[in-house]
């Protein structure tokens, strides 16, 4: 059997697929606005898996499903919900006490648990994401909200005292912001998209929320979990196509924060449409090109395995990956050597797989598009030196190791997002530092070495340049205690657990005089609980 028919073979009739994974379509004929499922008669977008089925006309994606294409008039719908149930933050939501926007939460996370099979199996059909990494994905959502939770306890017991300075008295909390227009990325539609929404709703915010055209099924489930855990106009979804519904929102001037994952084309855009740009914060985690630097002074089993992951993890399609790497020309032949050994041990397949970790690619572009920048290189002299690398069959793609990359081709410059790993033999530590001067990205770098000189001689000019230098590991986010965020065009503020809950709020203060007329004064607002801001009470 050919490489290429083995591929092919990838792809099994339906009745073949096991049981357990098998999907029902899902056709969603309704929307969560100011506290409501609103039906939805008009036009519906279809959504296709990355997995294909066999047909008599070829290897066509299966459909799974529908939602809605809703319009501006149901997008505005949304935000006049969003921005009344904020009320300049006099609403029901944004003076809500901490502890009781904490056990609205707690409540979500119940019924979202209720959902989890349903939801893992919806990341796999959507997305072509394992069985494995799609529980992970959810199970590591929840993990991040129980750990939001505790992080917020933390600011408001911070927040819970009377602090003196200079002869005033002041308490000093977090207030939110206002409306937030949430959007996530395809590849952690889940996750990623629940990274800015959690924080931001916790902190008091009332939140618009667009899911991924790539992952939009997967939130269905959870509809239900938002209408009944908040109040009503709190949570409101907005569904179309992002070029429709999206402009008017930001034309209105109404949004006071835009969080989103996604390019930095579209997220230009977007804020250039806002009419008030001092009145607007933006959370953002945009695009990166992040290297790894392999020199001569290098375990090499290591870098390649820490290599192989970086690159090739959920095929490449994360803003996190390796999308470029550096080696020394000392060292290049045995590393391309050991790189090209170690993809065919990586088991090919579909997300039901056991220990699959290459699977079908989400996009219907992709593979062209991955196809054209291998060509591209090659027209400027490089090769694909893995054995069947490139190689193609409708929506998965073979993992293809280019070398010599250089800045004549695209590879060098454009981020493929996609099992495609660009390889550029240097002689000079100058000539990666010089890269990442030039690259308009710069969220993360992988620099390998056991030698302590060499690589303080990176850490130092790379950490002005990007906002995490890995030593001997690959590019990743997490834990997600740390700080992750960017420079140049990857990303605007930090997330974090604790940054997050910082990004979506703001600090403000009630202060006075020190003396006994005040002190009284305060004392009995805070002994009668008659604020909701202005309060010691303190959440164990």
């Amino acid at each position: 059997m050919s490489f290429q028919d083995q591929i092919k073979s990838l792809f099994v009739e339906e009745a073949r697929i096991p049981e357990d994974f098998r999907i029902d379509e899902i056709h969603q004929r309704e929307y969560l606005c100011n506290g409501e499922m609103r039906k939805w008669d008009g036009p519906v977008s279809e959504v296709y898996s990355p997995v294909c089925i066999p047909t008599s006309e070829g290897l066509k994606r299966k459909l799974i499903g529908t939602y809605p294409l809703c319009t501006e008039k149901e997008a505005s719908e949304a935000l006049e919900a969003a921005v009344a149930a904020y009320n300049n933050g006099r609403g029901e939501w944004p003076t809500m006490s901490v502890d009781q926007r904490i056990k609205s939460l707690e409540t979500f996370i119940g019924k979202m648990g209720e959902q989890r099979s349903l939801i893992v199996k919806l990341i796999m059909w959507e997305i072509g994401k394992s069985q494995g990494d799609a529980a992970k994905e959810f199970d590591r959502t929840v993990e991040y909200m129980l750990a939001t939770i505790e992080a917020l306890k933390d600011i408001d017991r911070q927040g819970s005292r009377f602090e003196i300075e200079e002869g005033v008295v002041a308490q000093v909390r977090r207030s939110p912001l206002g409306v937030v227009l949430c959007m996530g990325p395809f590849n952690y539609p889940l996750n990623e998209t629940f990274t800015t929404l959690i924080p931001a709703l916790i902190m008091g915010n009332t939140i618009l929320f667009k899911p991924p055209k790539h992952g939009s099924l997967l939130h269905y489930p959870l509809l239900k979990a938002f209408q009944e855990s908040f109040p009503k106009g709190v949570v409101n979804t907005v569904y179309g196509r992002g070029a429709v519904v999206t402009p008017g929102l930001m034309a209105s001037g109404k949004i006071d924060v835009l969080a989103f994952i996604g390019s930095s084309k579209v997220a230009n855009d977007l804020k250039k449409r806002h009419p008030k740009v001092n009145r607007l914060r933006a959370v953002l985690s945009l695009d990166a090109k992040n290297a790894a630097i392999i020199t001569k002074n290098t375990d090499l089993k290591l870098a390649v395995s820490e290599c192989i992951l970086g690159s090739l993890s959920f095929n490449g399609q994360r803003c996190t990956a390796i999308k470029i790497i550096y080696v020394h020309k000392d060292v290049a032949d045995e590393f391309l050597k050991l790189l090209s050994e170690a993809i065919p041990k990586l088991t090919l397949g579909m997300p039901w797989d056991k220990d699959v970790k290459l699977t079908p690619l989400p996009e219907p572009h992709k593979p062209d598009y991955l196809k054209e920048v291998i060509e591209d290189a090659k027209a400027n002299g490089a090769s694909v030196i893995n054995e069947n690398g490139g190689a193609s069959e409708a929506s998965f793609v073979y993992p293809a190791i280019v070398y010599p990359v250089n800045e004549k081709m695209k590879l060098y410059r454009e981020e493929q997002f996609g099992p495609v790993i660009p390889v550029v033999p240097f002689e000079s530590i100058e000539e990666p530092i010089n890269w990442q001067i030039n690259s308009p990205h710069g969220q993360q770098v992988s620099i390998f070495s056991n030698d302590a000189k060499e690589i303080s001689a990176l850490i130092d000019p790379m950490v002005s340049l990007v906002s995490r230098v890995n030593v001997n590991a690959q590019c990743q986010r997490g834990p997600d205690v740390f700080p992750f965020t960017g420079r140049k065009d990857s990303a605007e503020g930090t997330l974090s657990v604790h940054d997050a809950l910082r990004s979506f709020s703001i600090r403000s203060l009630v202060a006075t005089k020190l003396n006994e007329s005040n002190k009284q004064l305060l004392n009995t607002i805070v002994d009668e609980n008659d604020s909701n801001f202005l309060s010691t009470k303190f959440i164990l």
